[in-house]
């Protein structure tokens, strides 16, 4: 039985996604399983997803993926680093995934493996050092340090490859990278018919225009479902950045070398959200840093919570194959594998869970209810035969 996995966000689930579902079944055999495991509530950019992760995973199995798992909270407010390493634990532990496959702009596997051990190297490094203490960014210190293999670098799926095949070496882990070449561009405005952005999708939220470039089973799920948006929340995440103390401020996470005081300080003055990022960016951290900083101030989310071990993989939705598999893998996983609504043995790592699913839902369109114990009254979506 081959399964593969993917790490995701499906924010939302397009045309290009399922294409890739289709070119992975090619390549690996029509039968082969495929494992997502996606961001929850919030996406690694450092902004709420723009439906919740219930409804993002039932649209996922909808439209063929046969088991979605979620990718742990810590993780995805990480790094690119972080956020690829926490997938990639998830997947390794599962003990019976054989391939990772993701979508790049450029690139066979044996590049992506050759540049990912190249970074762990001394040179490398030394070069890395070299470039920033010339006075550049640290992403042209890094292409310059990475020579004839540079070009991995310079597009943002391309350069989670590199971190996705980091990961499977720092964790000994056997499975295989698998490369799906994608076009398009990831940040574009305007939908490619064939390859949209979910950039270009989120675009063209509240209106509906968006349900062309998804499957149908997609539209059908999310069309229902409700929205969420940054901008329909702000009022409630500037109450809490401007109700939080300076202890607090000094624990959050991403909020190193002083950030958190300059981003303390303009949240005194913001009337915004998008006042406050502009009031704390700056030319030295790119805006998903300031996005995540923002976030984990607003969640609670300290730096000590990133480093904590992955404690269990929360179950959001299957198919039917998804189902069978989900029995092999409750004998070969060694990472908890745990329903919705279900209390883990982790309650401090549960309880950071709820906080983060309660606040979520201050974001929700206007008119939109939003109570709070979504973990608690969540259960897991199941496709129909």
């Amino acid at each position: 039985m081959a399964v593969a996995g993917i790490i995701c966000e499906y924010n939302p689930f397009h045309l290009g996604h399922a294409r890739q579902l289709k070119l992975l079944r090619e390549a690996m055999g029509e039968e082969s399983l495929v494992v997502g495991v996606m961001s929850g509530n919030y996406v690694q950019r450092g902004m709420p997803a723009a439906w919740d992760k219930y409804a993002r995973a039932a649209a996922a199995v909808a439209a063929g993926v046969d088991l979605v798992l979620e990718l742990p909270l810590t993780g995805v407010l990480s790094s690119a680093e972080g956020f690829a390493r926490a997938g990639v634990e998830v997947l390794h532990r599962l003990g019976a995934v054989d391939t990772l496959c993701f979508g790049a702009e450029c690139g066979e596997a044996a590049a992506f493996q050759a540049l990912a051990e190249l970074v762990e190297g001394e040179d490398y490094r030394q070069a890395l050092r070299q470039g920033l203490d010339a006075g550049l960014s640290y992403a042209a210190a890094r292409e310059k340090a990475a020579g004839s293999l540079s070009a991995l670098l310079r597009k943002p799926n391309a350069i989670l490859g590199v971190e996705y095949c980091r990961a499977l070496r720092t964790l000994g882990a056997s499975i295989k990278p698998l490369v799906i070449h994608r076009g398009g561009d990831y940040h574009a405005l305007a939908p490619d018919a064939k390859e949209p952005s979910a950039t270009a999708l989120r675009a063209m939220l509240p209106g509906d225009g968006w349900k062309d470039f998804v499957p149908v089973p997609v539209a059908e799920i999310l069309g229902t479902a409700v929205q969420y948006d940054v901008s329909y929340g702000q009022r409630a995440l500037l109450a809490r950045l401007r109700g939080l103390n300076e202890a607090g401020w000094a624990s959050c996470a991403h909020g190193s070398e002083g950030l958190w005081r300059k981003a303390m300080a303009a949240v005194r003055e913001a009337d915004s959200f998008e006042a406050l990022c502009a009031a704390v960016k700056s030319k030295r951290y790119p805006m998903t840093r300031i996005h995540r900083l923002l976030l984990c101030a607003y969640l609670g989310v300290t730096a000590a919570d990133l480093r904590r071990p992955i404690p269990y993989a929360r179950i959001l939705a299957f198919g039917h194959r998804g189902q069978a598999l989900l029995r092999t893998l409750r004998k070969t996983s060694t990472l908890p594998l745990i329903n919705p609504g279900q209390q883990p043995a982790d309650r401090d790592y549960f309880a950071l869970e709820v906080r983060a699913s309660d606040l979520f839902t201050l974001f929700a369109a206007p008119g939109a209810p939003t109570p709070a114990a979504m973990e608690q009254r969540a259960r897991i979506f199941l496709e129909k035969k």
